[in-house]
Parts: structure tokens; sequence; C-alpha cells
């Protein structure tokens, strides 16, 4: 009777502990930052995963593994997959794009911009994590200095909107000749634009440009068409500047060079250089060569 009692109350000790340790294991594991990479840079505050391990940098450090210095600060065990505040894998976090556009509109919402990477999904998804995270920077860097910061959805100067309507055009200004003034991240304009962007994405753009200031996935994904399909006044498109190393000034140059490069503008240069600077540091990547152009 008491060889029973005790198997049985072993059985209950075991159950017991498994009721306790199971949900300890699974429930309370954080979920795990970005992988720690070794050609990243990492500024004070940073994360990055090792061995199963959210890690934070205390200071400026590169390629210096998480556990092997004191410059990383271990936050606990880690499990789950990446921190859900980057959906699809996207390189930057809603915290970091807040951090970027503090004063935006909230019509530029950040579900909005990861909805819309599903229309060109090797935008900053191709190459290292250094790369990815580059283009990143550089793709909002522009957009924040087309826009003020994403403050301004559509152009400011309604002087310019009659001028928008290039009639040459076999299919014409449907929607009217004021109705393709600039809007969105990349502030699209021209119904010729307004047609290719909207025959690349499967959107009747033309008929109704409005979608680009009614719709947050539409305006990104109009500013990523132009990002990763048009070369512009440049060589190459921006997407492909900054995979293949070409560097952000090949960027400015692919969105508006022939107004600011080349000695065109050196403050409007500058000022989107300044951007980009801000936020590969943000995303924790260093900007690379050949900012200007």
């Amino acid at each position: 009777m008491m060889r029973r009692v005790m198997g049985m109350l072993a059985t209950l000790g075991a159950v017991v502990a498994m009721l306790v340790v199971l949900p300890a294991s699974t429930a309370s594991a954080a979920a795990c930052a970005a992988p720690w990479n070794a050609s990243s840079v990492y500024t004070g505050g940073g994360a990055a995963s090792y061995n199963g391990h959210n890690w934070t940098a205390k200071w400026w450090t590169q390629n210096e593994r998480p556990g092997s210095s004191d410059v990383w600060a271990d936050q606990g065990s880690c499990g789950g997959g990446t921190d859900p505040g980057t959906p699809s894998g996207f390189v930057v976090s809603e915290a970091q794009f807040n951090q970027m556009f503090p004063s935006r509109n909230p019509f530029y919402t950040y579900s909005g911009l990861t909805a819309a990477l599903s229309a060109y999904p090797g935008f900053a998804n191709t190459g290292s994590d250094t790369v990815k995270r580059q283009e990143a920077a550089a793709f909002l860097a522009n957009v924040s200095h087309e826009t003020g910061g994403l403050v301004y959805v559509v152009e400011q100067n309604t002087a310019n909107y009659p001028h928008y309507c290039d009639t040459g055009q076999p299919y014409g200004c449907p929607a009217g000749q004021s109705a393709y003034y600039g809007r969105g991240p990349i502030q699209l304009s021209w119904n010729f634009n307004y047609k290719a962007a909207g025959d690349a994405l499967g959107i009747d753009l033309l008929g109704n440009p409005y979608l680009v200031e009614q719709n947050a996935s539409v305006a990104w994904k109009t500013g990523l068409w132009y990002w990763n399909t048009q070369n512009g006044p440049g060589t190459m498109t921006a997407h492909n500047a900054m995979v293949n190393g070409a560097g952000f000034g090949e960027t400015i140059r692919s969105i508006n060079g022939s107004l600011e490069c080349n000695g065109g503008n050196p403050a409007q240069v500058q000022s989107r250089i300044d951007r980009y600077q801000a936020f590969v540091q943000i995303l924790g990547t260093t900007p690379g060569s050949d900012l200007s152009c």
C-alpha cells in the first residue's frame, strides 16, 4: 500500500513539475532580436540576439561577439523568432520607424509600409544584413526629404497641379487636368507616372490617382515602385544603386539628379545625406561610401 501511494505521489510530482516548468520555458522567453552580425555596427542601446540570448550594446561596437567582451549586456534567453515589431522580417522595426519620423502625418502608417513590401520582395531583402539595412535607410531618408519627414501627403504648391497632365499621351488625363499632382512618400506626379505605376501594381491610378492620398499601402507601393523600377535622371534604379554598391549618392541621382547633382543644389543633397546618416545609425549599421552625387 505504501509503495503504491509513493508511486502515485511520484507520478503526481512529475505532473506538477511539468505544469510548473513547461509554461515557464515557453511563455517567459522573450522574442529574439535580429541575429548578431559581425559586419554590422551597433551603437548604445542597439539590440541583437546570439546563442539563444538577447544582448544590448552599451556603446559603439563592431565585430565583437556578444559574450566575448564587456560591450554587450546579456538581456536573458530568447526564443520564438524575431521581434514581432518587424513583420515579414523587415529590417526596420516599428519603434525605429517612429524614431525616424516622430512628427509624421498619421496617414503614413508603419503597417501601410509593411503591407506594401509584398509588391517588391527584393527591397531591403537583398544581400547582407548590412546592405538590407542600408537600403531601407536610403529609401526612408529620401522619402523623409521629399515629404518633410513624412509630414506632407500631397504637393503643397497647388499652382503646379494643372502642369502635370501630358496631353500628348494617348490615354490623356481621365481624372482631370489637375489630378496628377505629387502624392505619397516619393511625391508621384504626372499622368504618365500614375499610368506606369498603376500598371505595374495592378491598380487603376490613372483613373483614380486620389488613391495615393487615401490609402497608405497604395501610397507606399508607389514609392517602392519608383525606387525599384525607375532610373529617373540616373543610370540605374535606386534599388540597384544600394544592392550593387554604387552608393547612396546614386539614389539621389535617380530621384532628382538633374536638379541636385553635379553642384546643382548642394544643400538639398546634404539634406538627404544627413537624413541617411541619421537613419543608418538608428538601424545600427554604417553608411558605406559614395554618399554624394
